[in-house]
């Protein structure tokens, strides 16, 4: 007898058991499947309204290089410089003209961007404090004449207007523009030069552009994806069909549950291209766990290290060294500009060593993205 009730009791225990795996294994699938609705980009989920008006503040920073010694750089020398920031500003980047495509598998909207100083977060004041750098409105005008009939006119332009290649200015009038002499002089023969030139001038309350991006609808790794940009689905400056793609999401938003064997792709309008990231570490933000994706070398290698990297060499076969982009052909009016991570950092060395004051070093000049891997 006692067998017999110790077999119906164990048996009972395995009944028990089962329903109690069934019971967690529905609660576990229920948990993950309001865990992945609630990260898609709809009406009424924590992860759209997070998207949409982000509650975190976003800072931008911004850093200057003052040279000081232009005569002597004029006369041939090594230019010195001076790194002076940062000028701190809080940004506000909320969604508008939200818009659900194709059954809200897509959604599409801009992202205005304006700035506000933070004078606490910072070093100093942007309405007085100077900045000796290139004269940049000099140098592409110079750069857009070189072959046109009216090169010995401009010539003569900035003979009389007293420009020279290097220019003084506040840190407000360089980020958010000023009334240039030389651009006011042509500006009414070349309307498509404007009388004002700054860094950041017309984005303080502009967006980059128009932007639809998946909802994670159909597909959680999905999520945010860019599909088009500006109404088109890759772009056009480079010279190859892999460099002109555009790859992952904004940087702004990536999909839930990331592991660290994944490659992270993003675009930046900023640098007119696509990128990736590899995971680099464990680290803690705030008491909140998160992986460090960084950049690899191979993303901005030169295209004799990266032949991946041979269409970013624009005009064709006019390839930089690594660490820097000449991103000349996406930007108003052509201007001359190349980019790079702060200091040549990873760049070739022969671009620091020609400027003095370059000190480049991992843990302030390195692009990396911390991600939450659950949510």
């Amino acid at each position: 007898m006692d067998t017999l009730c110790s077999f119906a009791y164990n048996m009972l225990c395995i009944i028990l058991h089962k329903q109690s795996l069934k019971l967690y294994v529905l609660g576990f699938f229920f948990f993950f499947f309001s865990f992945l609705q609630e990260t898609v980009l709809k009406n009424g989920t924590q992860a759209f309204e997070t998207w949409r008006d982000p509650p975190s503040p976003i800072y931008m920073q911004f850093y200057f290089f003052n040279l000081t010694n232009p005569k002597e750089v004029l006369a041939g020398e090594t230019p010195f410089v001076e790194e002076k920031g940062p000028y701190t500003y809080r940004e506000y980047r909320s969604k508008e003209d939200v818009r659900f495509l194709d059954n809200d598998t897509k959604v599409s909207s801009v992202t205005p961007k304006s700035y506000v100083f933070v004078p606490e977060m910072s070093v100093g004041d942007p309405a007085l404090d100077l900045i000796r750098t290139v004269n940049i409105p000099v140098v592409t005008v110079m750069e857009m004449s070189k072959n046109s009939v009216f090169k010995s006119a401009i010539k003569v332009l900035i003979t009389t207007t007293g420009e020279t290649l290097f220019m003084t200015h506040t840190v407000n009038e360089l980020l958010w523009g000023y009334r240039d002499t030389l651009l006011s002089l042509i500006h009414p023969f070349v309307k498509t030069i404007d009388e004002y030139f700054g860094l950041f001038y017309k984005m303080n309350g502009t967006d980059d552009g128009d932007y639809v991006i998946l909802s994670g609808e159909q597909k959680y790794q999905d999520l945010a994806r860019i599909v088009e940009w500006n109404g088109n689905k890759s772009l056009h400056w480079w010279t190859t069909d892999m460099c002109n793609m555009i790859n992952g999401t904004d940087a702004a938003s990536f999909h839930p549950l990331i592991t660290k064997d994944e490659s992270i792709p993003f675009f930046s309008s900023d640098l007119c291209r696509s990128l990736y990231a590899t995971f680099d570490s464990n680290i803690d933000v705030k008491g909140i766990s998160a992986f460090r994706f960084v950049p690899p070398p191979d993303v901005f290698a030169n295209a004799t290290l990266n032949p991946a990297n041979d269409g970013f060499c624009v005009p064709a076969g006019n390839c930089l060294g690594s660490g820097v982009l000449n991103v000349s052909v996406c930007k108003q009016a052509g201007a001359p500009i190349i980019m790079s991570s702060p200091h040549f950092y990873q760049a070739d060395p022969k671009y620091k060593d020609a400027i003095s004051g370059m000190n480049p070093n991992k843990e302030n000049h390195q692009t990396f993205l911390d991600i939450n891997p659950v949510s």
